[in-house]
């Protein structure tokens, strides 16, 4: 099955897919099965699906005109990413963490398939990160990997555009410790300059992840029982329908479930919560180094991100002075 969220008259409405492919506002499907409405896709994840829907949904008639979408989960309590989770990307590393390095993503830098990725060329380099992300199902916490796919309600399509010029010009800053308050834990991450070098750099994912449209999803949740093995599906990304990015998730370094364990570790995981697990890593024809060959505050078009079952996700690139 598959769930998402339009836009009408500047309303939310939760829909879902029926044998064509074509969206169902949920509230209709549920009076087709005998069922009381539920209204948002947040509301479906925290009740659970009835069984019901997948035998009624093909009654209902379909949306009409051209969807007007929106992420598909538009709020959920949080959204995690996962940054270097990819074993061609850590071969850069100074030194492999061991464990997932995470960031955190604002909901409202969300949008919806067929929005503007809006960026200031000023910004300097923009990139767009091609990426499988799970929609959390049931609460979570301290849970071991083998436990990790059962509290995962469904996968969907992330654009994690990333800014690093706004990365390394706003969220970032170096400062040089003294030696007795430079900690050994301060630099197990990276190689010295040599024994007096006690520079540590602090670089905060919140503009450079978090900007308004800075996190295109969708357009569709697929349920978990769609997906046998989200370490083994292929990621392609094009721009203007030429291919950048080809690679699959099963060179993540880290797994679907590991990352869900270690992150439930820290954060209690909630239904409706996003995990993002990492963009691809491997480039394509003219763009050897995949995403990072792609700079939106200087190409124009369509970015496209295709996950088989998930589907295509695909947003234009948009160039406004001050973004969003």
């Amino acid at each position: 099955m598959k769930f998402g969220t339009l836009l009408e008259a500047g309303r939310r409405v939760a829909v879902m897919a029926g044998t064509d492919g074509a969206p169902r506002r949920l509230v209709e499907v549920c009076a087709a099965a005998g069922l009381s409405p539920i209204p948002s896709v947040l509301e479906l994840v925290e009740a659970g699906i009835p069984a019901s829907l997948a035998q009624t949904v093909d009654q209902v008639t379909p949306v009409g005109g051209d969807p007007d979408w929106a992420a598909p989960l538009p709020n959920p309590s949080k959204i995690l990413g996962v940054a270097f989770n990819n074993k061609e990307l850590m071969k850069k590393a100074h030194r492999d963490p061991g464990v997932p390095n995470f960031f955190l993503k604002p909901p409202s830098a969300l949008t919806g398939h067929g929005k503007p990725i809006i960026v200031d060329p000023d910004w300097g380099a923009v990139i767009p990160e091609p990426e499988l992300c799970a929609v959390i199902g049931k609460r979570a916490k301290h849970i071991e990997p083998e436990q990790a796919l059962d509290h995962v309600f469904g996968y969907l399509i992330h654009n994690d555009v990333t800014s690093h010029g706004l990365k390394f010009q706003k969220d970032s800053i170096a400062v040089t410790y003294d030696r007795d308050m430079a900690r050994p834990e301060f630099y197990t991450w990276r190689h010295l300059n040599g024994p007096d070098d006690t520079d540590a750099y602090y670089v905060y994912h919140t503009r450079s992840k978090g900007t308004d449209t800075f996190g295109p999803m969708g357009p569709w949740i697929t349920t978990a029982d769609q997906v046998a093995d989200p370490n083994d599906l292929g990621v392609v990304a094009t721009l203007n329908d030429e291919i950048f990015a080809r690679d699959h998730t099963g060179n993540y370094r880290f797994s679907i479930e590991e990352c869900i364990a270690e992150a439930s570790r820290y954060f209690t995981l909630e239904p409706g919560d996003l995990i993002s697990f990492g963009t691809t890593g491997k480039g394509a024809g003219r763009f050897p180094r995949g995403h990072k060959s792609v700079l939106l505050g200087e190409e124009r078009g369509v970015i496209g991100i295709g996950i088989d079952p998930l589907g295509w996700l695909e947003n234009p690139i948009r160039h406004q002075k001050g973004g969003a």
